[in-house]
């Protein structure tokens, strides 16, 4: 039986481990904080919150049509449609690889793929009209 001394959100609790093995049933125990903390000290009130800016539409695509925005930078790795094949919303459009992890990007509308405005392997940013459906 091994004791920490473990701090959560400023309380600090005093735990015993003990290695158990694969046969071994869990043991919980009621834990009780070490001590009170010091109240907490008062501080001017936070400033009203700024709103946050307006989103871009996702039907922001140029000549018509509602448009596969890329919700962040990344890189194309497959695309699952083709220009002229009919769509329905939740139907996979591509795969978006971002921060070493692949992103399946879904439609959001039903219609038809008007313009594929990217490449496998091509980089896109945030924001980018990738597909667009008419």
């Amino acid at each position: 039986m091994r004791e920490f001394r473990i701090k959560v959100m400023d309380q600090i609790y005093e735990v015993e481990v003990e290695e158990v093995g694969i046969q071994s049933t869990p043991f919980i125990k009621n834990v009780q904080p070490a001590f009170t903390a010091a109240p907490a000290i008062k501080t001017a009130p936070a400033a009203a919150p700024v709103p946050a800016p307006a989103a871009k539409p996702q039907s922001a695509a140029p000549g018509g049509g509602d448009a596969i925005i890329s919700p962040m930078p990344g890189k194309i790795i497959s695309i699952a449609v083709k220009e002229g094949q009919a769509i329905q919303p939740g139907d996979l459009v591509l795969v978006l690889e971002a921060m070493k992890m692949e992103n399946e990007i879904f439609s959001h509308v039903s219609g038809i793929v008007k313009a594929i405005n990217v490449t496998p392997g091509a980089p896109v940013n945030s924001g980018e009209a990738m597909v667009v459906i008419g």
